[in-house]
């Protein structure tokens, strides 16, 4: 397996949650990250915590220019490109009789179509290091929650893309892959109006606790942990990796 030290990775979403806690993991071993998103304080504020190592672009993943901004700005920053970590998302409620077209859309175009334009904006620099690409996924391809048809659709989408992507890119000794985490405390409840603050999204999630074979909700961490193999095993691309705590298993803990 490669090391991280001195990799030079792009992190999408990379200001809370998920990709907060993979731009913190690959700062701690020596990656050169670059995290982006829409809202410059969260980003600064991860920049001082994680240090020099870390870059921060604000920018929107749907959009052309600010996708080229991030690219340009992790190829800057690390002197090249390793791997892009697309874990840029939004969230989408309601059961299908409540569901409006233009929300569907900009859900595909943030969750699917904007991954999809980065990988391409991204590919020929991560071939000159034969690097990887890792989509976020989700156990909501798995396990069927109402409501949540639009989020669902997305991510399935995104783990067909993994595969199609793995053999497009492979000849060019790119790998692709997606991590499909299970319940984890982000903001994502909030931005999706599920939940009104972080409190009562930290209470949503952990009431899924005892749907976890293990018995208890993700860290960010555990899902960075994954990402960093994914990453960096050599021989391992078209691979969905399940890091739910048994979430999917669908097992009843008495």
């Amino acid at each position: 397996m490669r090391s991280l030290e001195d990799m030079s990775v792009l992190i999408t979403g990379g200001g809370s949650g998920i990709g907060l806690g993979a731009a913190e993991h690959f700062g701690r071993r020596g990656a050169f990250v670059t995290i982006s998103g829409r809202r410059e304080e969260p980003l600064l504020a991860a920049v001082e915590q994680i240090g020099t190592r870390c870059n921060a672009v604000v920018g929107d993943v749907t959009v052309a220019d600010d996708r080229k901004r991030m690219v340009e700005g992790a190829v800057d920053h690390g002197g090249g490109l390793d791997a892009l970590l697309s874990l840029a998302g939004n969230m989408y409620v309601g059961t299908i009789g409540a569901l409006e077209e233009d929300r569907l859309l900009d859900l595909f175009h943030s969750n699917v179509v904007a991954g999809m334009m980065l990988a391409q904006c991204a590919k020929d620099h991560l071939a000159e290091r034969k690097g990887s690409i890792v989509f976020a996924a989700s156990v909501h391809t798995r396990r069927a929650f109402p409501g949540a048809s639009g989020y669902a659709a997305t991510k399935g989408a995104i783990e067909a893309l993994t595969g199609v992507l793995a053999a497009e890119f492979g000849r060019k000794g790119v790998r692709v892959n997606s991590v499909r985490p299970g319940g984890v405390h982000t903001e994502i409840l909030v931005r999706s109006g599920m939940a009104k603050d972080d409190e009562e999204s930290r209470d949503r999630v952990e009431a899924l606790a005892s749907a976890h074979v293990l018995g208890r909700i993700g860290t960010t961490e555990e899902i960075a942990e994954a990402l960093e193999y994914l990453v960096c095993a050599e021989w391992t691309t078209g691979e969905v990796l399940t890091v739910d705590g048994g979430l999917s298993l669908g097992v009843t803990r008495g």
